[in-house]
């Protein structure tokens, strides 16, 4: 069996809290793009911005895989970046694994109006490979990306 652990160490993990999901089925470059927003955010409003996107009120702006995406309205405004989406599966994702957070500091002890987004990442998780079978003897693969979230909130 693999050994799963966080790809961050803190020296004093007394005043953080951390969450991990493993084996998600969202791409990880989507998952990085959401990922790459909600850091430095406080927790509260994470989830507020989390449970926008999935309304589709706002976009996520996709600054590293952004191939043929369209400009959004407003982007350019807050992030300073024109492109972007609205990954709505890898933000009800990782808003699971948020609240996870939450609940771990919360059980610690932690103010939770204080709490902020210290690290979040993706990983790439195991790819699912499938194949369909065709006339004439071919096969058409079907691979089913996975990554995996982690998402490590402090009291500042």
């Amino acid at each position: 069996m693999p050994e799963w652990s966080y790809s961050v160490q803190f020296a004093d993990e007394s005043k953080i809290a951390k969450a991990m999901r493993w084996d998600v089925r969202v791409h990880p470059k989507v998952m990085r793009e959401v990922c790459a927003v909600i850091k430095g955010m406080k927790v509260s409003e994470a989830k507020e911005f989390l449970e926008r996107v999935i309304r589709k009120e706002e976009a996520v702006p996709f600054r590293r895989a952004h191939g043929k995406v369209p400009h959004r309205r407003g982007l350019a405004d807050k992030w300073g970046w024109p492109v972007g989406r609205y990954p709505v599966k890898a933000a009800r994702e990782l808003l699971k694994v948020l609240v996870n957070a939450e609940n771990n500091a919360e059980v610690k002890g932690l103010e939770l109006e204080r709490l902020k987004v210290i690290h979040a990442s993706a990983h790439k998780g195991m790819t699912m490979k499938r194949y369909m079978p065709r006339a004439f003897g071919r096969a058409t693969p079907s691979f089913k990306v996975t990554s995996h979230v982690e998402v490590v909130v402090a009291e500042v």
